[in-house]
């Protein structure tokens, strides 16, 4: 486990440098459009699979690319780390995600997130904030944009029960779309509130997509219940992987964000 202690201090220096060394490079991209601006985004993306790989032996597995939708749709994705917020979007075209409200007042970064015309809520300001944040998601999305939502509103460890808030399947509603649902295991190699960083085969898996029209109680029970499924299944595989790495599975609070 020193080991693994070592690594994840080495890791976390490496890719906290190269974030910074790419928002200078990043700052001559607020003059320009917003997809220069997402391109640096995706560079970091890939330096940070490397480093993953080479520093924590933690491979990368994406499943089922060949199902992501081209044009207008709706990525309803697994949260279980901060690792999927940057590396997701690398395969979406345009994409735009909801998030805090606090997160636009961050320094640099805050101005990152409205340059690329990201979606920010008030948690605090209720059905408002839902029917704003709807017909912003809806404008976006019919301009050819592709949203990706995180259907629990934050991070969840492996292995805690579910927690879908109803709100993204009004979003689904308004903008008439197709659904691509996300299963992930991040959570055991990035977990939240630490710097461990765990080997192992972080996989991501796209899932068949749901056609637009659904009704919404129908949409919701689809959309839990495949990536439950295919999560649960992936977290049991990155487990037994881990404990023949490392001897024993780390343990994860199972509630909470």
């Amino acid at each position: 486990m020193f080991l693994i202690f070592l690594r994840s201090l080495v890791f976390n220096v490496l890719f906290y440098a190269v974030l910074v060394c790419l928002a200078i490079v990043a700052l001559p991209t607020f003059a320009m459009p917003p997809r220069a601006m997402l391109t640096v985004a995706e560079w970091w993306a890939k330096a940070t699979l490397v480093l993953m790989r080479v520093i924590c032996n933690i491979k990368v597995e994406f499943r089922g690319q060949e199902k992501i939708p081209q044009g207008p749709l709706v990525i309803v994705a697994k949260h279980q780390s901060f690792w999927e917020t940057f590396v997701l979007p690398g395969f979406f075209h345009r994409p735009i995600f909801i998030l805090k409200r606090q997160l636009m007042q961050i320094p640099v970064f805050g101005q990152f997130l409205v340059k690329t015309g990201m979606i920010a809520i008030d948690r605090k300001a209720g059905v408002k904030a839902l029917l704003d944040m709807t017909r912003r998601a809806r404008v976006a999305v019919r301009s050819g944009r592709q949203l990706v939502i995180f259907p629990e509103g934050t991070r969840r460890a492996p292995g805690a029960p579910p927690d879908y808030k109803t709100g993204f399947a009004q979003i689904y509603s308004s903008c008439g779309v197709p659904c691509l649902p996300i299963a992930l295991n991040s959570g055991l190699f990035w977990p939240r509130r630490t710097f461990m960083r765990y080997p192992g085969t972080l996989v991501v898996e796209f899932l068949d997509p749901l056609p637009a029209g659904l009704p919404k109680d129908e949409y919701l029970s689809r959309v839990q219940t495949a990536i439950e499924a295919a999560t649960s299944r992936l977290v049991e595989a990155g487990r037994k992987e881990q404990e023949q790495l490392i001897g024993s599975a780390p343990s994860y609070a199972p509630t909470g964000s």
